[in-house]
C-alpha cells in the first residue's frame, strides 16, 4: 500500500484555495486504499514573525477543518507536528547533507525573504532552512507520494534530492517521494489580483474565500471578482487570467473542463453567478460539521493525541536508522565494545550537601579550602 503524506501550515486562516488544492483531495486519498497522514506543521509557522496565541488558535482551527472537510481519523493519520519529536530530529541530520546555496535557490525563501527585508524586518536562519524540515516531514514516514499545489513542487524536488543524496553517502535508508497535483484549481488565484496566489496569509480580504464565510459573504466577493477587459469567455491564464481563475474554480467545483466551461458562457455576469452557487454549494457542508466538532473539542484532541502517537510510531525506527547510518552513537549503549565494557556512572544532577572531595582530603588549589570546623 502507497503512503502518502501532506501538511498544511497554520498562518491564516484556510481559504477555498486550500481547500481545492490540498484538503478535498486528501479526504479522497484517505478512501482510496492509501496509508495517508496528514499533518498541522505548526513549527513551519515559526519562521516568520507570529503572535503564539494566534498560532495555537489557527493549529486548533486547521486540524477542526481537516476533520470537517472529510477526514476520517480510522482510515488516515491526523497529527501536529510539534508533537512528534522526529521532525526536528530528522531535520538537523538532513541539514547535515544539503548545502547553503541549494537553500538559496529556493523560490519561496527569496519571494518571503524580499518580502521580510521590505517590511524592516530581518530574515530568519528558519525561513532559510523551512525546505529542510519539510524534507523531513515527508522522509521521516517512508513516503511514496506527496499531493501538493504547484508552489511547493519545488520543495518536494528538494526532498527528492537530499533523499538520494542520504542513501548514495550512508546507505539506502529512505524512499524518495513523488509529487502528485490535481488536475484543476491546483492553485486557485485571488480574486482581485488574479495573477497572485489566493493565500491564507494574504491581508486582501475581499480577494479571498474563507473556509468559514457565510454563503452571502462569498457571493459577493465572487460577484466582485475581478476579470478581464475583454468581454468574451476565454480559458487563457496569461492573456485573461481573471476570467481563467473563475473558470478553474467552477471546473474544480463541478468536475468538469474549463475550457469547455468557456464555451457555455457569453457573459462574466453568467459565469460569476454559476460559479458563486457552486463555491456556496461546495462549501456548506464543510462549514456545517466544523460547527459541530466546534461543540466537541475534546474529540479533536483525541483523534491529534491518537494520530501523534501513531505517527511516532511509524517515524521513529528510520530515523534511529537514519543517525546510525549517519554515524551517531545509539542512545542508551555502553561505552566501548570489547569484553569488560562499563557503562558510566551518570552524575548526579544536584550535588550533595556535603564538602567537595578536594577540601575533605585538604587538596591544595581548590581555591575554596576545608569547610569551618575541619581546619
Amino acid at each position: 500500500m502507497k503512503r502518502v503524506f501532506s501538511g498544511i501550515k497554520p498562518t491564516g486562516h484556510l481559504t477555498l484555495g486550500n481547500y481545492l488544492g490540498a484538503m478535498r483531495r486528501w479526504s479522497e486519498v484517505d478512501q482510496h486504499g492509501a496509508d495517508a497522514l496528514f499533518c498541522v506543521v505548526d513549527l513551519h509557522a515559526l519562521t516568520v514573525d507570529h503572535d503564539p496565541g494566534r498560532v495555537r488558535r489557527l493549529s486548533r482551527q486547521a486540524a477542526t477543518l481537516l476533520l470537517a472537510a472529510g477526514l476520517d481519523p480510522k482510515l488516515c493519520t491526523l497529527f501536529v507536528q510539534s508533537h512528534v519529536d522526529e521532525h526536528a530530529r530528522l531535520s538537523y541530520l538532513l541539514e547535515c547533507v544539503a548545502t547553503d546555496g541549494e537553500m538559496r535557490r529556493m523560490i519561496q525563501y527569496k519571494e518571503k525573504a524580499a518580502a521580510e527585508r521590505a517590511r524592516g524586518g530581518s530574515v530568519r536562519l528558519s525561513l532559510l532552512t523551512y525546505p529542510v524540515l519539510m524534507a523531513a516531514d515527508i522522509l521521516a514516514y517512508g513516503t511514496d507520494e506527496v499531493p501538493v499545489g504547484d508552489d511547493q513542487a519545488q520543495h518536494v524536488e528538494l526532498t527528492r534530492d537530499l533523499a538520494v543524496r542520504f542513501n548514495q553517502r550512508y546507505g539506502h535508508t529512505f524512499v524518495v517521494p513523488r509529487t502528485t497535483h490535481p488536475q484543476v484549481a491546483a492553485r486557485v488565484m485571488n480574486l482581485q489580483e488574479p495573477t497572485s496566489k489566493m493565500g491564507k496569509s494574504d491581508d486582501t480580504g475581499p480577494g479571498i474565500v474563507y473556509l468559514l464565510d457565510e454563503p452571502e459573504v462569498v457571493r459577493k466577493k465572487i460577484m466582485r471578482a475581478v476579470t478581464d477587459s475583454g468581454s468574451d469567455v476565454v480559458h487563457d491564464r496569461r492573456v485573461r487570467p481573471g476570467v481563467s481563475n473563475l473558470l478553474e474554480i467552477l471546473a474544480a467545483c463541478t468536475d468538469a473542463d474549463p475550457g469547455e466551461l468557456a464555451g457555455a458562457y457569453a457573459t462574466y455576469g453568467a459565469l460569476k453567478k454559476d460559479t458563486a452557487d457552486a463555491v456556496v454549494e461546495l462549501l456548506g457542508p464543510v462549514r456545517r460539521r466544523h460547527q459541530e466538532l466546534c461543540a466537541d473539542p475534546a474529540y479533536v484532541d483525541q483523534v491529534l493525541r491518537e494520530g501523534a502517537g501513531k505517527a511516532r510510531e511509524m517515524a521513529r525506527p528510520r530515523v534511529d536508522a537514519a543517525y546510525r547510518a549517519i554515524g551517531l552513537l545509539p542512545a542508551g549503549r555502553a561505552v566501548g565494545t570489547g569484553p569488560g565494557s562499563v557503562r558510566p556512572r551518570p552524575r548526579p544532577l544536584v550535588p550533595g550537601p556535603g564538602p567537595s572531595s578536594c577540601c575533605r582530603r585538604r587538596v591544595r588549589g581548590c581555591g575554596r579550602g576545608p569547610p569551618p570546623g575541619r581546619r
